[in-house]
């Protein structure tokens, strides 16, 4: 014979399983609306912003008019895609973003994680304020004042740098004004205004580390850089899976806005980027099909980057995105 405690014991279980629960949809609504209404915002906001220009993804199947809309627009299937393959500026974009962006993640993901290892060594509360502000700085300035600051600073003509290197005794370097420095050039200047960014998510990973993980470390005689290496390293390692998965997503991609505030009629050999090409042909040309098609092709690139990302780093056992 069954006792008391357990026959109450399983009356709450059964309570707990799902096809016990017979509060509908209206119950929480009523409980959480004002949770629902805060949600409803941002929702409203991707649906009309994100999800409702993609019905504009049809002009990449069509030779679009403006006259006949995208409804009347003759219907040419992947005739677009063709003819965007074949174009010598398609290849050349795909080469310069993907040099651009390769050197721009390898060069821009290592320098956050290394400037908040080295914040998180600072002591001095003020100190360290004043360094992270500092460094969050430049990811607020616009893609055309970092431009007009390069030339400011790095032009060959009257840059101030230049300026500095002729009065030591230098030659001017056509920081801006030569090909292969100008790649240089942008890949430093896209460090420095995001890193100091970037490192604000490492910083939150590495705050929630146990703390006596380190002084176990401490007692085992490990100093500064042993800590650095062998306990936050391998603590925020989730943190930074996830992350470099996330900016695979964005190799086929890159700034528009920095590639065209730092071009110039000397370098033309590296300024041909993906984001560039649709600009001109969508904007200054007006192919619109053409340069929906590229944006198209460009975005189809990045998920499929972004799930075989996902899949690796699940082999190597991490947690991975989906």
């Amino acid at each position: 014979m069954k006792s008391a405690g357990t026959a109450n014991i399983n009356d709450e279980t059964a309570l707990l399983k799902p096809g016990n629960d017979k509060k509908g949809i209206r119950y929480y609504f009523k409980r959480d609306g004002q949770l629902y209404s805060l949600l409803l915002i941002p929702l409203v906001f991707v649906l009309v912003f994100k999800y409702a220009p993609m019905f504009g993804l049809t002009i990449a199947f069509k030779d679009y008019k403006i006259a006949s809309g995208f409804w009347g627009s003759e219907w040419v299937g992947l005739d677009i895609f063709k003819d965007l393959f074949a174009k010598p500026d398609f290849i050349r974009a795909i080469r310069n973003t993907l040099l651009l962006n390769i050197l721009s993640m390898i060069f821009g993901f290592i320098m956050p994680i290394v400037l908040a290892l080295l914040l998180n060594e600072l002591r001095g509360v003020f100190f360290k304020r004043i360094n992270q502000s500092l460094l969050y700085l430049p990811h607020f300035l616009s893609a055309v004042i970092i431009g007009a600051l390069a030339y400011q600073l790095l032009g060959e003509g009257s840059g101030m740098v230049n300026n500095l290197i002729e009065q030591l005794g230098g030659t001017r370097i056509p920081f801006l004004q030569d090909d292969v420095n100008w790649v240089i050039s942008y890949v430093a200047i896209g460090v420095w205004q995001g890193m100091g960014w970037g490192s604000i998510i490492y910083l939150a990973a590495i705050s929630g580390i146990n703390p006596e993980l380190y002084e176990a470390a401490t007692v085992d005689g490990a100093g500064r850089l042993r800590k650095m290496w062998n306990v936050t390293l391998p603590s925020i390692r989730p943190t930074i899976v996830t992350l470099m998965i996330l900016s695979l997503g964005h190799i086929m991609g890159g700034s528009f806005e920095q590639v065209f505030a730092l071009a110039n009629q000397a370098t033309t050999e590296f300024t041909t980027t993906i984001p560039v090409l649709v600009y001109r042909w969508g904007i200054e040309n007006g192919s619109f099909s053409r340069a929906t098609a590229l944006g198209l092709f460009q975005a189809v690139i990045g998920v499929i980057m972004v799930l075989i990302a996902d899949r690796i780093a699940k082999k190597l056992g991490e947690d991975g995105l989906i």
